[in-house]
Parts: structure tokens; sequence; C-alpha cells
């Protein structure tokens, strides 16, 4: 199902024409940091009332996993009771059934997966699940194993990374940042080993399963681990070597999101959660808790887009925008046509007509 909306923009002065989103094929392998296991938590069951008894009241129910989701949720608590709102927190465990209870209107929203994953489950079971705002990032690291100075990293060296595809993906674009890898294209979020087209140390990439790669830290040199699985293991942000940026890709494309029903993103419970949930407040809150193992998105937006033209700066700044899109700008040479997805922005392609 497509939306649209409309952005048209001036050079000087920026105003939008059409957004219009479907779904994109994305990996399944991971939901948030970490990989799905488990079942859901008890209380779950507890949902398939909830949220209908919570219909035409100021009842938000949200399924959340228990860490860091449910605690930045309680945070969050005072700031819905002051906008007239009461926030109920359903725990799950694995990564299916908070999205199968959110399709089934068993919770309002959700909070526990990123975006390729939530897409990607789309695809497999026929949801219509949608992100209703980005809320938090966990960082990737790269920790010492028997190898402590990565700057000086010796020919040869061996590098475990997570083995499924996503999160494989997210440990060689970290490699790549720290100019160790050359990858076909630096910003492909799908990217595995065959795409690394320069080695210069050859680097031998083990693939490892991701709640394991601490575990082999002492038998390679660097280990590449998900923020998760790093603090599970004892290992603190400030242990690692290097990790993802905050304007990082994989920083904005793996982003925590507030899922909820396609057509209830603009919905009053839908506005006051996400509302609550980026204020300065929650912000603090998530820094002093963790330390820089979660980071806070503290930008809404979720493609960036400058370009210089003969008469001025062109900024462009999408929020909440769908999977895929389109969108017109009018600028000093004409009407211009954009379009891609939340990963990649493909430009200057003339459009077909001059509406």
């Amino acid at each position: 199902m497509k939306k649209k909306v409309f952005f048209a923009a001036a050079l000087l002065g920026l105003s939008l024409l059409t957004a219009c989103g479907s779904q994109k094929k994305a990996e399944s392998s991971a939901a948030g940091d970490s990989s799905a296991a488990g079942s859901s938590a008890a209380g779950s069951s507890e949902a398939g009332s909830s949220a209908a008894a919570a219909s035409g009241d100021k009842v938000i129910t949200v399924g959340a996993s228990p860490s860091p989701h449910a605690e930045i949720l309680a945070a969050a608590k005072d700031a819905l009771k002051a906008e007239g709102y009461e926030l109920k927190v359903v725990e799950y465990t694995d990564y299916v059934q908070p999205n199968l209870a959110l399709e089934s209107k068993s919770l309002d929203a959700n909070y526990f997966q990123h975006l390729p994953y939530l897409e990607n489950f789309n695809k497999e079971r026929g949801t219509k699940l949608v992100s209703a705002a980005a809320i938090h990032y966990e960082p990737f690291g790269i920790y010492a194993g028997k190898s402590k100075d990565l700057k000086n990293i010796q020919d040869g060296a061996k590098i475990a990374v997570p083995n499924d595809v996503t999160n494989e993906a997210r440990a060689l674009l970290l490699l790549a940042d720290q100019g160790l890898i050359k990858l076909k294209d630096n910003t492909d979020i799908n990217a595995t080993k065959q795409d690394i087209v320069e080695n210069p140390h050859k680097i031998e990439i083990v693939e490892v399963e991701a709640a394991q790669v601490p575990r082999s830290l002492p038998d390679v040199d660097f280990g590449v681990i998900n923020g998760n699985f790093a603090i599970a293991a004892g290992l603190k942000v400030s242990d690692a070597l290097a990790a993802e940026s905050a304007d990082s890709v994989a920083a904005k494309t793996y982003a925590n999101v507030i899922a909820v029903r396609e057509g209830d993103e603009n919905s009053d419970k839908t506005k006051a959660l996400v509302k609550a949930l980026t204020t300065a407040e929650i912000k603090q809150f998530i820094e002093n808790k963790y330390q820089g193992a979660v980071v806070p998105i503290s930008d809404s937006c979720r493609i960036k887009y400058q370009k210089r033209e003969p008469s001025g700066s062109l900024f462009l700044c999408l929020r909440q925008l769908p999977p895929k899109y389109e969108f017109r700008l009018r600028t000093a040479r004409g009407l211009r046509c954009y379009n891609g997805s939340v990963r990649k922005l493909r430009t200057d392609i003339p459009c077909a007509d001059n509406r």
C-alpha cells in the first residue's frame, strides 16, 4: 500500500511535494541489536485484552524487550501521565510475538526492533506495521582480542564478526570506516565478505554467531560485537577500540523504532508516545544510564539531503519516512525528481512531466 506526501522546494526556501512509501526487502537476522531467541515473557498473554480495553480510553499498551526498551519506557511514564495517558508495558523475550500482537491489535505499539527487521517481518508474515519514530541505537564496537593496536594491525590478523547478514554488514561497514578494508559500496547495509575490494593487511574475516563473538576474543586479534552482547559479556563501550558514530550509515539504519499498525502513525496515542520518548529528559536518561551502550537519536530526520545550487543551498529533512519514497524539488534548474529508500537517496532525475 502506498502513501503519498508531497514536498516542493525552492532554493533558499524549502517546500516539499511527494513521498510515497512501500516495503523493501530487509534481513530477518536481527531485531534491534540482538538475535531472536526465547519466547514471549510472562504477561504477553495478557496483552490480548489490554489494547482492546484501551480503545477509546487513555491507556497506551506497548510491547517491549526488557532492556533497554522497557526501561526507557518506564522512564517516560510520568511524561505520558502529564499528557493524560497511562502507559502499560508488556515485556517479551522474543522478536516474533511483539509484532504479531501488534498486528492483532493486542498492542498499540511495540519498541524492540530496527527498521530492516520490521520490513522483512512484514514481507515474511504479511503484516502491515510501520515505524512511527526512531528512538535509539546500540552501537557496534571493535574490541581487542589477542591484539590491542588497531592502527598498527598486523598482516593476516583475524577479526571475528557476526555471521548473520544484517550484523555482518554492520561489522564490515565499521571496519571500512576505520580504513581496514574497502567495500564496493561503503553505504551498503547488505555487504558481505565478497564485497571487500581492498584488503591491504590481508585480514581474515572469521564469521561467528553474534552472541559468541565476545567468547571468541581469546582466539582472534579483534572482534566486532553488537552493543547488547558486549554489555552481557561485561564489556563497556569505553573498552572499544572503535565504535559506530552517531552519524554513521549503520546508526541511522539500525535505529530502534516505535512500530505501529499502518494508519496509526499519526494517532493521538502514537503522537503522545513518540513525544514522551523524544524529550530531552529521556535522552539524558539514556545517556546517563547506559553510558554510550545505548545512544539516543538526537536528529529526527530519517533522510537528510543537502546540495549547493547556483542560487543558494538546498536542504531537505524528511521525518518518519516510509521505507520507499519519491519526492519533487523545484529548483533553479526546474523540477527535479528524487526517489530511493531510507537506505539510499538517488538524486538529479528530471521529472517525466512538469506538474
